[in-house]
């Protein structure tokens, strides 16, 4: 069973309650296990981090980056996080918000793909 911080659920209710236009898009194709019956969560808590979407089953988290992860510290910020997810066993696929919007096709198919 993976660590989780406690001190973390407020905040992951709170990012569940306040999905970006890209995390509800995407949203709209993986909930109720359509992607090969599997379950994904959203806003879940592993460590001290918050996925976007991760599914236990294949051990798999999708984030959804935004502006902010383009910047010197955030990409810093992301290698730490990728770094101790890979260690705990679990792989993460990264895509831009823009990439949602104009491939999303091609997305669920990659996600699919590593499933």
């Amino acid at each position: 069973m993976l660590f989780y911080n406690l001190k973390l659920k407020a905040y992951s209710q709170q990012l569940r309650n306040n999905m970006t236009d890209a995390e509800r898009l995407l949203w709209s194709r993986l909930r109720r296990r359509q992607l090969n019956g599997m379950q994904v969560y959203r806003q879940r808590i592993i460590g001290n981090y918050i996925a976007d979407f991760y599914c236990p089953a294949a051990k798999l988290i999708v984030e959804l980056d935004g502006s902010q992860h383009y910047t010197n510290q955030g990409k810093i910020r992301d290698k730490i996080r990728d770094d101790y997810m890979r260690k705990e066993g679990i792989n993460v696929m990264r895509f831009s918000d823009k990439e949602i919007f104009e491939n999303l096709d091609e997305i669920i198919e990659l996600i699919y793909q590593n499933l």
